[in-house]
């Protein structure tokens, strides 16, 4: 059932994948995550041994798709050219019109491990670098920085991207994942199901969030502005980015644990800057709109992930392709539970008037 992928409780701040609270799931390995949303439960020893190898086989990409990468332009957000190679990657695919649960499955292990390739490297060659190969003795997290950065991330900073994939890998009937599950009904495969999802997730109002986070940042600078500009905002009715959730009513219990990687890594670089600067933007928001007015406006998923992202100097234009790489385990679970129901999705026009 799709309700049990994923369970919400908005007035307490509560968020499951699979009954298991998001609390416990950081501290797992992303692919035990992955594992858990798309199998159902949670991988023994062997099992994730199992579901890890087979995942970093598949990490490379050919020369075909750096070809395509190379071709694109350098000056467009990353999401941009992953929704582009993931549709011409599936040309390439024995499986692709395999509808079978094994077929599905092993587009799923493709799909889930080659997404943080495209983008690292879209990233250096749009950098004037060449392409970092993935190491397979690295985790999920760890292996994205290093084909970005070309080094061995530090201890901290992997774990940070870890965690950022768990928290970003599933968030029940979203935006992008009912979009996903719209394609899966009618049967289409599982990378017209995917771009589906990129293409939804690539708004900013919903992942695209992180990157407006990012660039907010550098419009307030420093935590002496914040107030003046959350004020400013707020008189003119325009929206706060990374503040506010449809479903949460009080704080999203991803933003919290985002709060608390963010602070971590602020304090084990000695550079409070970027923190302190969210903190101010943060404290004007609740007291103005929270304490002053009752609307229960907290940060969300993005806004100090946009924190994060600052502190690991990973650039605004590759912020939602991240999210991405997380939300992929989600999107495919959500697929297969569609895959099994063999029935179409089809909205009437007057449920819009509730949007």
């Amino acid at each position: 059932m799709s309700k049990n992928i994923c369970f919400i409780d908005g007035l307490e701040g509560v968020l499951k994948y699979r009954e298991v609270d998001i609390n416990e799931l950081v501290e797992l390995p992303y692919d035990a995550v992955s594992y858990l949303l798309i199998r159902g439960e949670l991988p023994g020893e062997q099992e994730l041994a199992e579901y890890s190898a087979r995942l970093h086989a598949e990490r490379e990409i050919n020369r075909e798709v750096m070809d395509i990468i190379r071709m694109c332009n350098f000056n467009i957000d990353a999401m941009e050219v992953l929704r582009t190679v993931i549709s011409f990657i599936s040309q390439f695919d024995p499986n692709l019109n395999d509808s079978s649960p094994e077929g599905n499955m092993r587009k799923a292990i493709r799909l889930i491990a080659i997404v943080p390739t495209i983008v690292a490297a879209y990233y250096r060659v749009s950098n004037g670098k060449e392409p970092v190969p993935p190491d397979p003795s690295l985790s999920h997290g760890a292996n994205f920085l290093y084909m970005i950065k070309g080094s061995k991330p530090d201890p901290l900073e992997a774990e940070v991207m870890e965690k950022d994939f768990i928290l970003s890998a599933e968030h029940e009937l979203n935006a992008s994942t009912f979009s996903s599950r719209v394609t899966a009904s009618t049967l289409s495969d599982l990378y017209s199901a995917v771009v589906s999802g990129l293409c939804t997730l690539k708004g900013p109002l919903h992942g695209g969030a992180r990157a407006e986070v990012m660039n907010m940042l550098e419009d307030v600078a420093s935590p002496e502005n914040a107030e003046k500009f959350v004020l400013e905002k707020i008189e003119k009715r325009e929206k706060i980015m990374g503040f506010g959730h449809r479903v949460y009513k009080t704080y999203d219990p991803r933003g919290t644990i985002f709060k608390q990687l963010s602070r971590k890594l602020a304090e084990s670089k000695g550079d409070m800057h970027w923190y302190a600067t969210a903190e101010a933007i943060e404290n004007t928001v609740v007291r103005e709109l929270v304490e002053k007015r009752g609307k229960p406006i907290y940060p969300n998923v993005d806004f100090y992930s946009g924190v994060i992202y600052k502190y690991m100097e990973i650039p605004p234009q590759l912020a939602t392709s991240i999210f991405a790489i997380g939300r992929i385990s989600g999107w495919i679970a959500h697929c297969f539970d569609q895959y099994e129901k063999k029935k179409i999705i089809r909205p009437r026009a007057f449920m819009l008037d509730e949007c």
